[in-house]
Formats: structure tokens, sequence, C-alpha cells
């Protein structure tokens, strides 16, 4: 599968930004998805994820509250919106996914590329 991820960018603090990320291929229904995030200088880390279905989600002690996962299986895309956003939220974002019911929040097996997510104070 392959990823694309959109609708990053520069957002003041307390604002909302929602991210997508699109797949390719037929069996999307089929993959777990999550975001990840990541600063320069410190590794990835998971964010949020989302069970193939969308029954099921997860999210990090420091987006629980604010952010919400979501996915459409018709339009091949999963969803990141992002609420009362901080200056520490700042990071580049990544989409993954992995060909099982729940996603791997260590190391999917699939990677689409970042967009970048500015919080300014």
């Amino acid at each position: 599968v392959q990823l694309q991820a959109f609708g990053g960018g520069l957002v003041q603090a307390g604002g909302s930004l929602r991210l997508s990320c699109a797949a390719s291929g037929r069996t999307f229904s089929m993959y777990a998805m999550g975001w990840f995030r990541q600063v320069p200088g410190k590794e990835r880390e998971f964010v949020a994820g989302i069970t193939w279905s969308g029954d099921r989600t997860n999210y990090a002690d420091s987006v629980k509250g604010r952010f919400t996962i979501s996915r459409d299986n018709a339009k091949n895309t999963v969803y990141l919106q992002m609420n009362s956003l901080k200056p520490e939220d700042t990071a580049v974002y990544y989409c993954a996914a992995d060909n099982s019911r729940v996603l791997d929040t260590t190391t999917p097996q699939h990677w689409g590329q970042g967009t970048q997510v500015t919080v300014s104070s």
C-alpha cells in the first residue's frame, strides 16, 4: 500500500488542523492505520491508531482528548483531527499502515511521506 499525507500547515496555539492520508490499493479495509510524529533530534513517536474496521482507536497520552483519528474505507482515507493545538505538537506527521487488524505502534509495515505541522505560540 502507498500512503500520501496532506493537510499540514502553520496554525496558532489553540487552533485546529485536519490531516488526511490517502492510500492506494483495493484492500484498504484490511489495514490498520495510524499517525506518528517526529521532531528533529528525537525518535518518531506514536500519536494515534485505528483498527481496520474503525471500531477501536488508541492515542498517545499527550494527545488524548484533543486529537481524533477516523477513517473512511470507501475513500481509502484516514484522518487526524487535531484540536487545541499546542506548540509542542509541532512536528512532521507521518501516516502508517499495517496489514493487520491492529496497528503496530512501534514499527508499522508501511509509511507515508511526512507533512509538517507548525504551531505558533
